[in-house]
Formats: C-alpha cells, sequence, structure tokens
C-alpha cells in the first residue's frame, strides 16, 4: 500500500509532466524549435519506475519542476531567435525594381517596348496601368487592345506605335503601399502635307498678284520651306523658309513648277507641288532681226513666240500672207517657228513678218532678208608703226561681190577716253556720223589708188601729203573693189597718210554690193608712233573663202630708209 501512493504519485506527476512535455513540444513545433529532442528524453526519463525515499521523491519532483522551467526559458529563447531570423530574412527578400523611370521617343509604325524588370515578386502582382485603366494584371493580360502584349517577363510591348499612343505608362508591384516606375512615351510623327490652298495647280493672268499656303503636321512641327523646280525663286533666292509664297506682278518667266517641303528629321521629308500657269497674250523676239543671204542660196527666219494659251502663227512678206510651198517652208518646233526660203530670188529680198494671235491678244515681229554685205570687221593692230602713217585694214562677209568701200577717220577729240579700240565720248552725236557729214563737202575724198594684188581683196595708197583738218573734221575715202570677188569672205586695206605723230584716230567703213550700202561699224580707233621704228613688220594678208589669217614677219632695216611691204594673196 505504501508503495502505490507514490506510484500514483509519480503517475500523476508523469501525467503533468507528459503535458508540460506536450504544450512545450507544441511551442518548438510552431516556432519550429529544435528542442523536441530533449523533451522526449526528459519523458523517458520521467518514466523510469524506481522505489525510492520518500525524501527523494520530493528532490526528484523539485527536480523536474527545474528542468521543466529550463526547457520552457530555452524554448522561449529559441522563438525569440527565430521570430528575429524571420523578420531578417524578410526584409532581404521585399520586392523591389530592376529598371529605372525613363522617357522613350518611338516613330510611328515602328513597335514600343517599356522595361519593367522586378525582383522577389512571387507572392506579389505585377500591373501595368495607364491613366486608370489597368493594361496587365501579373501574367494576365487585361486591355482588349490586340497590339498590347507581354515579353520577356513583364516588359510592356505595343506594336505598331500610333501617336495616340503618346503619354505616362505605369509598371505597379501590388504591395500594401504600391510600388511604381513610370515611363513616358512620346510618339514622333513623320511630316505630312495635309493642305496646300491652290490645290496643287493654279492659272492666272499676266500682272496679277498669287499668295499660295501650305501648311504641314508632324511631332516634333516640320519646317517648311519652297523651291522652284530647276530654277530660282522670282525673289532670286534658291528658297523660302515659310508655309506662304507671295508673288507679286505675274509673268511667264515666273511660272512653272513650286514644291513645297515639309522636313522635322523624323523619317522622310514630305512634299507637294504646285504648278503656276501664267496666261498672257503672244510675246515674240527674234533670232536674227536681218538675215543676209544671195540669190541661189537658202534662208532661215526664226520667230521665237511664247504665248499661253499656244498663239497660232502666220508668216507675212510685207502685207501678203505666205502659204507653205516648195520654196517656203514653215517648221513649229516649241516656241520655235522657222520660215525656211530655198532658192533665194531677187524679189524675195524685203521684209517679213510673224504673227502671233491667242484668246488674250495678237503680237507682230519684222524680220528682214537682205542680199547687203554684213557689217565689216577691223583688223588691223590698233598701234601703227609709224609717226604719220597708218595701214588700215577690213573684212567683211557678202554673198555678192563688193563693188566698193566708205572709209572716214578722223582724229579723236580732246576729252575722249580710249577703251579698248573702241571710245567712251561725253556725247554720243560726236561721234556718229551721217551721211551727209561724209559727204556733204566732198573735199579730201579720193577714188584713187593701186592695185597692188589680184582676187579678193585690193590695197590703196593715198598721196603723200599732210592731211591738216580741225579736231572734228572727217575725212572720207570711197575706194572701189577692182577687181570683183566672188568669195564669201572679202577684205581691203588702206594707208592713210598725213596723221600726226603719237595721236589717237577713230575710223568706220561702210561696204556696197548690188543690192546696196551695209551699215556702219563701231567707230575703231588706232593711234600713231611717237617716231618711226628701226623695225619694221611685213603684213601677210591671206584671204579665204570663210575667215582671214593674218602673219607678221619681222624685217631687219639695213638703213634709215623705210621698207614696207603688203603682200595679198588669194
Amino acid at each position: 500500500m505504501h508503495l502505490t501512493k507514490p506510484a500514483t504519485t509519480r503517475s500523476s506527476s508523469n501525467n503533468r509532466s507528459s503535458r508540460s512535455n506536450s504544450s512545450t513540444s507544441n511551442i518548438a513545433y510552431k516556432f519550429k524549435c529544435s528542442t523536441s529532442n530533449n523533451s522526449n528524453t526528459t519523458k523517458m526519463a520521467t518514466e523510469g519506475r524506481t522505489i525510492s525515499h520518500p525524501r527523494h521523491i520530493q528532490d526528484r519532483k523539485n527536480l523536474r519542476s527545474l528542468h521543466t522551467s529550463l526547457l520552457l526559458a530555452i524554448s522561449m529563447v529559441s522563438l525569440l531567435f527565430e521570430s528575429a531570423s524571420a523578420q531578417s530574412m524578410l526584409s532581404k527578400n521585399e520586392p523591389m525594381f530592376i529598371s529605372r523611370s525613363e522617357t522613350f521617343k518611338f516613330i510611328t509604325g515602328e513597335t514600343i517596348v517599356l522595361p519593367c524588370e522586378v525582383a522577389n515578386t512571387d507572392a506579389y502582382v505585377v500591373a501595368w496601368k495607364r491613366g486608370i485603366a489597368i493594361l496587365t494584371a501579373g501574367s494576365v493580360k487585361v486591355t482588349p487592345d490586340p497590339r498590347v502584349r507581354l515579353v520577356n517577363g513583364f516588359n510592356l510591348q505595343i506594336r505598331d506605335a500610333q501617336p495616340t499612343d503618346a503619354g505616362d505608362y505605369i509598371c505597379q508591384i501590388a504591395t500594401m503601399d504600391p510600388r511604381e516606375i513610370t515611363h513616358t512615351v512620346e510618339i514622333l510623327v513623320p511630316p505630312r502635307i495635309h493642305h496646300i490652298s491652290t490645290g496643287g495647280h493654279l492659272q492666272v493672268k499676266k500682272g496679277s498678284s498669287v499668295r499660295i499656303e501650305c501648311s504641314a503636321t508632324g511631332n516634333p512641327m516640320p519646317n517648311v520651306t519652297w523651291s522652284r523646280k530647276n530654277n530660282i525663286l522670282p525673289n532670286g533666292e534658291e528658297k523660302l523658309h515659310s508655309h506662304v509664297l507671295s508673288i507679286e506682278n505675274v509673268d511667264r518667266h515666273k511660272g512653272g513648277v513650286y514644291i513645297c517641303t515639309a522636313n522635322n528629321r523624323v523619317g522622310q521629308p514630305a512634299s507637294s507641288q504646285v504648278v503656276l500657269h501664267v496666261l498672257f497674250s503672244p510675246e515674240i523676239s527674234v533670232e536674227r532681226p536681218v538675215v543676209f543671204s544671195g540669190e541661189g542660196h537658202e534662208a532661215t527666219l526664226v520667230c521665237i513666240v511664247h504665248g499661253e494659251t499656244q498663239p497660232e502663227v502666220i508668216w507675212f512678206k510685207d502685207t501678203m500672207q505666205l502659204d507653205t510651198t516648195e520654196r517656203h517652208i514653215m517648221e513649229t518646233r516649241g516656241s520655235r517657228h522657222t520660215l525656211i526660203i530655198r532658192k533665194v530670188h531677187p524679189q524675195d529680198f524685203g521684209n517679213y513678218s510673224c504673227v502671233a494671235e491667242n484668246q488674250l491678244g495678237k503680237a507682230r515681229k519684222t524680220l528682214q532678208l537682205s542680199g547687203k554685205p554684213n557689217v565689216a570687221v577691223f583688223n588691223s593692230p590698233p598701234i601703227s608703226q609709224y609717226k604719220d602713217r597708218y595701214n588700215i585694214s577690213w573684212a567683211v562677209d557678202s554673198h555678192s561681190p563688193i563693188e566698193e568701200y566708205k572709209l572716214s577717220f578722223r582724229k579723236l577729240p580732246q576729252g575722249h577716253e580710249v577703251v579698248g579700240n573702241s571710245i567712251d565720248s561725253p556725247s554720243s552725236s560726236s561721234t556718229s556720223m551721217s551721211s551727209s557729214q561724209m559727204y556733204g563737202s566732198g573735199l579730201h575724198s579720193h577714188r584713187m589708188g593701186s592695185n597692188l594684188g589680184g582676187g579678193i581683196s585690193g590695197s590703196y595708197s593715198g598721196y603723200g601729203n599732210m592731211m591738216h583738218w580741225g579736231h572734228n573734221d572727217w575725212r572720207n575715202v570711197v575706194l572701189p573693189a577692182i577687181p570683183l570677188s566672188h568669195h564669201y569672205a572679202q577684205g581691203m586695206s588702206y594707208m592713210i597718210r598725213g596723221l600726226d605723230p603719237d595721236q589717237h584716230y577713230e575710223a568706220t567703213v561702210q561696204s556696197r554690193n548690188r543690192y546696196g550700202w551695209s551699215d556702219l561699224t563701231n567707230s575703231f580707233v588706232f593711234s600713231t608712233s611717237s617716231n618711226d621704228n628701226e623695225m619694221r613688220d611685213l603684213s601677210v594678208t591671206f584671204y579665204g573663202s570663210s575667215a582671214i589669217n593674218r602673219q607678221k614677219l619681222n624685217l631687219f632695216a639695213l638703213s634709215s630708209a623705210t621698207l614696207t611691204l603688203s603682200l595679198l594673196l588669194a
């Protein structure tokens, strides 16, 4: 009986100890404590059945109570360490962004990709938003836009970028206090010309004013310039930096194709053309107002005719309208209108005119078909080798033989400046000469000379007497062309004597064939030397059918006498 009580006591004590150990074990399990082995060891120890003295039993009770308290303290310390470790691990594994907020620029039509790289978001939802609209949540696409999707994790892709895609896009981690980054998207739009005030084609009358506006769009806003195809603008510039092109007092020279160009350095520049038609009455110019020809030759008369609308052109001989015949051929190539006269007859010489007419008016230009000689050209050197004489020479083209020449010369009046072989006169009347001036007095006119050569040209020398006259007196010489030449290129030389040393003179010449006198040449200026040179020039003149060539040979004078030789060869 005595032994069983303590056993009962041990059983009761074991139950309490077991409950205590169970409670301790449950706490350790809940917080993942590692003291379960110690509990089991204690339990095995307390379950041992031994018979001891009552005082020993009391000691055992106290020991077990102390052991239990010690286990409870160890469990609490483990719990604290576990809680601190869990809190440390939680702080190290909290969600975060790797990407940063940025601004992106894309051209329309390109694919937009917005980065959103994150870490430690397994337990959280990553979402894309634009304004209040949710585009994606996690890996689920929310927006119905078929262009939108996620690529390479949570990067947002938008295909075929449009101007409406510009704005802010937010990538968000759905924590208690949401974390987010914001990307700004700017859409670059290539330039586009959406309006030209004239619609690309404009017709105006001559003298009108034109204003053309060109409007363009794009991002950034494009610069607008005007240019002209294959030409400069009417203001003389190549480009005009303005959306408005203004043209005042329009004429045919200002018509053409004008180009509006918009450029913002995004993609290719945009351009649009405006064709400006200027309506005007016919305007006529001629290639040669006087056409020289000869019997049996072919003559070509040309009128350049402009007009909008295209004018009709008619040819006249004096007042008689010409029709196309075997000898009269009319051709039109663009604005060039040609009358061809084959096998010219003497009666073909005279005045012709081309008449052009359109809905806005009529114009006329006159041409002359002439059998007269062309204007002569002086070909002698401008400075004489002599102090008192000058050998002057010239050449002339003529389809008919030259019959005679009129040579006029005078000392250059004071106050006239010599420029090249021409003169700069303070009064144009002082250097001009009429027929009455040339032949009114008849004094000092010579019809004389000796023929030094045959063939095409003649050479004449005047009398050796000195000529004295006033500063403005013209001296005239009529020189017959002996023998007659049937070559197209003809010529003459003449020795003028009795001149003053170191002086400037001017001369003109006319030529006559069977159809009349040619026009006067421009004034030709020559000069005498201050002294006769010891070295003389031998002028050898070669005359051909198309040109006159000159060669100069130097001869040494053996004495103070002057040796001059003029050799004219056909």
